[in-house]
């Protein structure tokens, strides 16, 4: 009995416990509890039409200093009377290796939603997907700001989804005040993603393949 009972004790504990994030990572979390995490490779919301590998739990996972940072960005938004939203955070090189493999199969079937007037095979060549991301050094954040019209939606792989593109109405305004903000807390603009940032240092980090739990 005492046996049956520390098993089903150790089988809980496993079922609970939490992995834990690269060395030097921190849970975004556990830094900004009020920066909402809207983790789109956790879920079919996404390019793919399908939950990413890699990603077991919709969770913000980013190297210490890189979460420190964004956590100091979001003090600002806060102060500025606004209120940021993350989309990726650090990617498993699995992920990233998933994304390859999807490039190169028949399905069409998000095309409409994400690249209608490109090839999926283009995706790569064109610099809208990375066959090595700087996610997986966890310098790297996908993000917007609550509520704000951006001019295209997050993943949208097109030229309007560049930061400086012709954008109608709010959005560019939009656009700029997001890369000054996270540029003083140290974090570069990808000029073909309005919503892509990268910390410091990034091309010289280590990559990780963890999964995200």
């Amino acid at each position: 009995m005492k046996k049956t009972a520390l098993l089903l004790c150790l089988l809980v504990f496993a079922a609970t416990a939490r992995a834990e994030p690269p060395p030097g990572f921190a849970r975004l979390a556990d830094l900004a509890p009020d920066l909402a995490q809207d983790m789109r490779y956790a879920g079919s919301n996404n390019f793919t039409g399908h939950p990413v590998p890699g990603y077991r739990a919709p969770q913000c996972w980013l190297r210490a200093d890189a979460a420190k940072a964004l956590a100091a960005a979001q003090a600002d938004a806060k102060a500025q009377g606004f209120s940021l939203v993350v989309y990726d955070c650090y990617r498993p090189r699995r992920a990233v290796a998933s994304f390859v493999d999807w490039s190169r199969n028949a399905d069409q079937s998000t095309k409409p939603d994400y690249y209608p007037r490109l090839d999926k095979s283009q995706l790569f060549p064109q610099g809208y997907i990375a066959e090595q991301s700087t996610h997986s050094t966890g310098l790297a954040v996908d993000l917007g700001v609550q509520g704000w019209n951006f001019g295209t939606p997050f993943d949208f792989f097109d030229r309007q989804s560049w930061t400086k593109s012709k954008v109608a109405g709010d959005a560019h305004a939009h656009r700029e005040a997001l890369v000054a903000l996270m540029k003083r807390r140290g974090f570069e603009n990808y000029p073909r993603e309005w919503w892509h940032f990268t910390f410091k240092d990034a091309g010289k980090a280590t990559s990780y393949d963890a999964e995200v739990d």
